[in-house]
């Protein structure tokens, strides 16, 4: 049987890789297996298909009998979606200064789900109960407004990975004041390859009430999902995707997406060796003269520090993102698809540039 017909045309060299984000790679070929196994046909639209309904044993099966999943678009709509359904309109949450829906979500998390974000500076990305007591006070004071949950991820934007205990001191501690837990989850699969446990360790068993379950970062095309672990936490969760513009009309290609991730183990090899490059790259890194390697690196992002004009230089060949431009400190991530090729040849031109 012949291919279908197209007449796209590919645009790109797919032999190119980059340390600028693990969202630049593509989609695991087992994953266009499966779209294309949902495609052809007609199912119910607006998540009523086998598709989701299947997907919801899988979730169970990571997380717990009372866990249930509802797919989104995005990871910033699973934020959003999940932080509106544990807040009231004087609510507000907790987080690191460096949370993504603090830096990098466009303040949609204020703007569009209407909550305030009260921040806490941390030295590595992670929350602890006494920082979070920098912002747990003024439960009753009408002129601010009341702290109801507390947000982590895991693992950080800092590439920093919090271990079960962390996390089960940050939900008791929230829970002892009347908060719930969100987790960020984009990267949750980094995290659990990193601990070398399953996710559940660190989310339900940990105390955690609910999540953003991240897919597009590890070999998706498209979807995450808000994972509701404490159904007695949250409130309308259908109502508010809709509200929030994050439920798909055709939503199998979202959850037979997040079923071959989840389904058997292809989750976690992508993990595996997206963290596996990392530690490459971060070992090789650690042998430059003047390069500083800045925080522990537990999944797959290196944080380094070296000169802006080398960064500059190094940039017209691959492409990474500037963290803190000011003082020369960088990003480089590596996704499911780096090759160790890619590693090497990336020091090379670090030293290349260093040595210039």
């Amino acid at each position: 049987m012949n291919p279908p017909r197209t007449d796209a045309k590919r645009h790109h060299d797919p032999q190119v890789r980059g340390f600028a984000s693990d969202n630049y790679a593509g989609a695991h070929p087992e994953v266009l297996a499966a779209l294309a196994l949902a495609n052809g046909g007609h199912q119910v639209a607006y998540g009523e298909d086998d598709y989701t309904a299947h997907l919801q044993g899988v979730i169970r099966s990571h997380f717990g009998a009372f866990a249930e999943a509802f797919p989104v678009f995005n990871g910033t709509g699973a934020n959003v979606v999940a932080l509106q359904a544990v807040t009231d309109r004087w609510g507000a949450v907790i987080c690191a200064e460096s949370a993504h829906i603090n830096v990098d979500e466009g303040g949609a998390p204020e703007r569009v789900g209407g909550l305030k974000l009260l921040t806490v500076p941390t030295p590595d990305g992670k929350l602890t109960p006494e920082l979070i007591d920098r912002q747990a006070w003024g439960f009753e004071d009408e002129h601010r407004a009341m702290p109801q949950a507390v947000s982590i991820t895991q693992n950080t934007e800092l590439g920093t990975v919090y271990t079960p205990d962390e996390i089960r001191a940050v939900c008791e501690h929230a829970h002892r004041l009347g908060m719930v837990v969100h987790l960020d989850g984009a990267r949750i699969a980094n995290a659990a390859a990193s601990l070398d446990v399953p996710m559940r360790t660190f989310t339900r068993a940990a105390g955690v009430d609910l999540l953003s379950l991240g897919g597009t970062k590890n070999g998706a095309l498209f979807g995450e999902a808000v994972v509701v672990l404490n159904p007695d936490a949250v409130r309308r969760m259908k109502h508010l995707r809709k509200l929030s513009m994050q439920l798909a009309s055709k939503m199998r290609f979202v959850s037979v997406q997040l079923e071959a991730l989840l389904a058997k183990d292809l989750w976690l090899r992508n993990a595996r060796h997206a963290n596996e490059m990392a530690r490459r790259l971060a070992e090789g890194v650690r042998s430059v003269p003047g390069v500083e390697v800045l925080y522990p690196v537990q999944a797959n992002a290196v944080f380094a520090r070296l000169p802006h004009e080398v960064s500059e230089r190094l940039q017209q060949r691959y492409r990474f993102y500037f963290w803190d431009e000011s003082a020369g400190d960088v990003r480089w991530m590596c996704s499911f698809d780096t090759r160790e090729e890619d590693v090497d040849d990336f020091l090379a031109a670090l030293k290349e540039e260093m040595a210039g």
